[in-house]
C-alpha cells in the first residue's frame, strides 16, 4: 500500500510546481477531516477525484489511506488523475500493481458502471471547480452522482470554492443542446460551488428518472461568493493561473470557432488567434507540448488579441467574440461545437445579425432571473 501511496504523491508532485495548499484562513471541504473520517471508517471507499484533491499539501487519497480507509476505487475526469492530460485526451490505466483500481471516466466511459461501483460503501467526490457550465468536472459529478443514487450508495461531496462565484451571467442552456459539456439548464457563469450545484441537480431532479441520491456536503469554511479565491493549484492543463481562469468563461466559446484560445502555449485563455488575423499587433505560435497535444495551428504564427498581463476580471463579455467576428468577416468562423458551448442556437444568429452585446444581454435576462430565484435555494455560502 505504502508503495502505492508513493507513487499516487509522485503523480501528484509531477502535475505542477505551484501545487501548495492555500495558506488563506480559507477552509476547504477537504480539510475538515474531522467531519468525513467517521463516515468513512470501516467502509469500502471510492473516492472521484484528480490532482487538484489535495489536503493541506498531501493528495485527499494519501491521507485517507494513512488513516487507515479502505480505499478500492479512484475514478478521474478529464485530463486525468495527474491532470495533465490534453483536453479529449482518453487514458487506460493499468492496475497491475495497485491497491486500489484507477478508473477513467471520461471518454467511452463517462459514468461509473453498476458493476465499478458494486463494491463501494459510500463514494467521495472531491474536485477544484472553475464555475462554467462547459468545465467537464461538474458533468463527470453528474454521472456519479446518478450512478450512486441507482446504486444506493451514499456520496460526499468535500466543497471548493468557486473563483468565479460571485457572479451569474450568459445564456441559460437550452435541453435540446445538452452534452457533455452543458448537461444542465443553468447559465455558462452558474455561480455555485460543486456543492451547492449538486444539490440543485439533486432536488431538481436533473438525474435520469428524476432519482436522487443520498448526499451530504462539506462545507468550505470562512469563504462566501463575494469572496475571490486564487486557486493554489491550477484545475487543468491550459488554466495556468488566476487570468486564464477568469477569462475563461467569455473565451472558452472561441473553442467552437476557427480561432485559436492559446493552447500549445504559456498563455492559454489569455489570448486569441489565427493565421489570418488582421490585426498583426500580437502573435503567438503553438506547439504540441504536455497538457496540449497537437493544438489548432500547430507550429503556425497566430496573429492575436491579448490580455497578457492584465489582472483577472471576474465578468463575462461577448465584446471579444463579437469583435473578432466582424474583424475575421468569413461565413465559416463557427462551427457545429458552438452551439454546444453556448447552450443554444441563438447566440450565433444573434452574433451574425448584428447584434449588440447589450440587445443580446436583454434576450436572456428573463432566464437569468428565474434561475437566480431557484439558485438560491441552495446558496450555503
Amino acid at each position: 500500500m505504502w508503495k502505492l501511496i508513493y507513487i499516487s504523491t509522485l503523480l501528484f508532485l509531477s502535475c505542477s510546481n505551484e501545487q501548495q495548499e492555500d495558506s488563506t484562513e480559507i477552509q476547504v471541504g477537504a480539510q475538515k477531516i474531522q467531519q468525513y473520517i467517521p463516515l468513512l471508517e470501516n467502509k469500502k471507499v471510492g473516492l472521484t477525484v484528480n490532482h487538484s484533491s489535495v489536503v493541506q499539501g498531501t493528495h485527499l487519497t494519501d491521507t485517507l489511506m494513512s488513516s487507515g480507509i479502505d480505499v478500492v476505487k479512484v475514478f478521474t475526469p478529464e485530463h486525468g488523475f495527474s491532470g495533465s492530460l490534453s483536453d479529449g485526451l482518453e487514458v487506460n490505466y493499468d492496475n497491475s500493481n495497485s491497491a486500489f483500481q484507477l478508473i477513467s471516466l471520461y471518454g467511452k466511459n463517462k459514468k461509473p458502471t453498476r458493476e465499478q461501483v458494486a463494491d463501494l460503501d459510500v463514494m467521495v467526490f472531491d474536485m477544484q471547480d472553475v464555475g462554467a457550465r462547459f468545465y467537464t468536472y461538474i458533468s463527470t459529478m453528474h454521472y456519479v452522482m446518478e450512478a450512486c443514487a441507482e446504486n444506493r450508495i451514499p456520496m460526499i461531496i468535500l466543497d471548493r470554492p468557486n473563483p468565479n462565484g460571485s457572479y451569474v451571467d450568459g445564456p441559460v442552456l437550452d435541453t435540446a443542446f445538452q452534452s457533455f459539456v452543458g448537461m444542465h439548464p443553468i447559465p455558462i457563469v452558474h455561480g455555485m460551488t460543486v456543492g451547492e450545484l449538486a444539490m440543485m441537480i439533486n432536488e431538481e431532479g436533473w438525474l435520469k428518472n428524476g432519482v436522487k441520491v443520498d448526499l451530504r456536503i462539506i462545507k468550505v469554511e470562512k469563504w462566501d461568493h463575494s469572496i475571490p479565491y486564487s486557486l493554489p493549484i491550477k484545475p487543468s492543463p491550459n488554466l495556468p493561473d488566476d487570468l486564464s481562469i477568469s477569462l475563461y468563461p467569455s473565451l472558452c466559446l472561441f473553442e467552437g470557432t476557427i480561432m485559436s484560445v492559446g493552447r500549445g502555449t504559456d498563455y492559454a485563455f489569455q489570448q486569441i488567434g489565427h493565421p489570418e488575423y488582421p490585426d498583426t499587433t500580437n502573435s503567438f505560435t503553438p506547439i504540441s507540448r504536455e497538457g496540449a497535444k497537437w493544438p489548432p495551428y500547430e507550429d503556425q504564427i497566430c496573429y492575436s488579441e491579448s490580455w497578457i498581463g492584465q489582472k483577472p476580471r471576474y465578468s463575462f463579455s461577448l465584446k471579444p467574440l463579437i469583435e473578432a467576428y466582424q474583424l475575421m468577416n468569413r461565413s465559416d468562423f463557427f462551427n457545429d461545437y458552438f452551439k454546444r458551448l453556448a447552450g443554444t442556437n441563438q447566440l450565433q444568429k444573434q452574433i451574425e445579425s448584428g447584434m449588440s452585446e447589450e440587445e443580446i444581454r436583454q434576450s436572456w435576462k428573463a432566464e437569468i432571473d428565474q434561475f437566480k430565484g431557484k439558485r438560491a435555494k441552495y446558496l450555503l455560502y
